[in-house]
């Protein structure tokens, strides 16, 4: 693997068909590979890092299986669920001379990392979420080894993986491709990004999706036959398939389905994490830089240059509108996948007095019932520096509460944000102390006609 795990259209780092990320070079202008951030050589504290440590200690082992290698092993020692299987078929993976619509890549993915499996591949391919860092890219060896190792990245992955389709920092994405009856994608017809925003018709392609969706249309499930017009997929044959078996050979895998809903829902966490990296990364800059300055020109330690004001608020705004489903795609049907998944997300959740919970399903004209990322609980989230976490904070009070009545926020109806707001307070320490501190909301600002919902 070479240490990437391809999942886009040209060289996704992860095997996520995810189309992890971005077949481009970085746009933005943060320097993470120098001070302060250091992604190729700060020390790193994510999962798959302590895993590798308990099994250096011996604390755990990892079983080989005949036919998957270590892949059920490591699911289990991640606590990934079976039931987020998902099947990709565009040859989009360095291990691509494997992959084809008769023999797919399968992705599995829990809060915060990714695993890609190719049916007699050479390694399994992940992608984890590291706190401070972002996105870290591994590879395991799939030959039988009494001390298999995770090998790191170490500069390859982020060639792709660090884009403007990833917010300028080494994260993941999910893509949409027009794939010939090999897999291939047919890059000339173009190839989407997609998330919780994504008109529902550019999605998937090159991927198999079981679950039905009503009168909506997908890429999923689908071919493009002729060359000449890419385009012209058939999507009638190819929606609402409940029973994948009817176009590959499901008996490979560790489950037969691709889930329609864990598609959606990986689509919102890749991009979810990608804005948090990034916020966490302006932060650092930003604050590094005024330190270097401040130190410069003999200026108090905390004083906080305009820019670095602008640079906090810029990137708080942009989490907290992504975190709240802001431009999210409406719904107009009922959408349900065909595996556990929904059930066995939704039971994780952290639930709030009256038993709701961010990972609560709406399925009818949105993703989620309570329209707020569940990411606001993961350790990336809650370890972003305190000047730009505050921020996000106190805007997430003023939505939630009716002060901000802005448009960008008006799908959220008083019932919405106060809902949001009373599972936050519930089982969200510091946002229920951060709420604490601010003014007092008076009973006519979280009207439904003062929130124009």
């Amino acid at each position: 693997m070479s240490c990437c795990v391809r999942w886009g259209v040209t060289s996704l780092c992860f095997g996520l068909s995810l189309l992890l990320l971005a077949s481009e070079r970085v746009t933005a202008q943060i320097e993470f590979e120098s001070e302060p951030v250091n992604y190729n050589t700060a020390p790193t504290n994510n999962p798959v890092f302590r895993l590798q440590k308990l099994l250096d200690t011996g604390e755990l082992t990892l079983s080989h299986d005949e036919h998957y290698g270590y892949l059920p092993s490591v699911l289990d020692a991640l606590k990934i669920p079976k039931s987020s299987q998902m099947l990709v078929f565009s040859q989009t993976s360095f291990q691509l001379r494997r992959i084809a619509p008769s023999h797919p890549r399968a992705v599995y993915f829990g809060d915060n990392t990714y695993i890609g499996w190719v049916q007699d591949g050479d390694v399994l391919e992940m992608s984890t979420v590291d706190p401070h860092q972002g996105a870290i890219f591994y590879t395991l060896d799939q030959t039988e080894n009494p001390e298999p190792r995770f090998v790191r990245d170490r500069g390859q992955c982020i060639t792709c993986h660090a884009s403007s389709r990833t917010q300028g920092v080494p994260g993941h994405l999910v893509r949409s491709v027009f794939p010939d009856l090999n897999g291939r994608p047919l890059l000339g017809s173009g190839t989407f990004v997609t998330d919780h925003r994504s008109p529902f018709e550019k999605r998937w392609g090159g991927w198999y999706v079981s679950g039905t969706h009503g009168q909506m249309r997908h890429m999923g499930n689908a071919i493009a036959r002729d060359r000449g017009n890419p385009e012209d997929l058939d999507r009638e044959a190819a929606a609402n398939v409940s029973d994948l078996s009817n176009l590959v050979n499901v008996r490979p895998y560790l489950s037969p389905h691709s889930d329609l809903v864990a598609l959606m829902v990986i689509e919102h966490q890749s991009q979810m994490h990608n804005f948090i990296t990034n916020a966490n990364y302006e932060a650092r800059s930003a604050l590094h830089y005024d330190g270097v300055m401040n130190k410069a020109l003999d200026r108090p330690d905390n004083y906080k240059s305009d820019t670095t004001i602008r640079r906090l608020a810029k990137a708080s705004e942009r989490l907290v509108q992504y975190m709240l489903f802001v431009d999210e795609f409406k719904l107009t049907s009922p959408v349900q996948g065909t595996s556990e998944f929904a059930a066995e997300f939704a039971a994780r959740g952290i639930r709030d007095k009256e038993g709701r919970s961010l990972r609560d399903f709406d399925l009818q004209r949105r993703l989620f019932k309570y329209p707020c990322s569940y990411l606001v609980y993961s350790d990336a989230f809650m370890t972003l520096p305190d000047p730009i976490k505050h921020r996000v904070y106190g805007r997430l009070h003023d939505v939630l509460a009716g002060v901000d009545q802005s448009p960008e926020f008006a799908h959220l109806s008083s019932t919405d944000r106060q809902a949001i707001r009373a599972i936050l307070n519930d089982t969200h320490a510091e946002f229920h102390a951060a709420s604490a501190e601010r003014p007092p909301v008076t009973g006519s600002a979280v009207g439904d006609e003062a929130l124009g919902s």
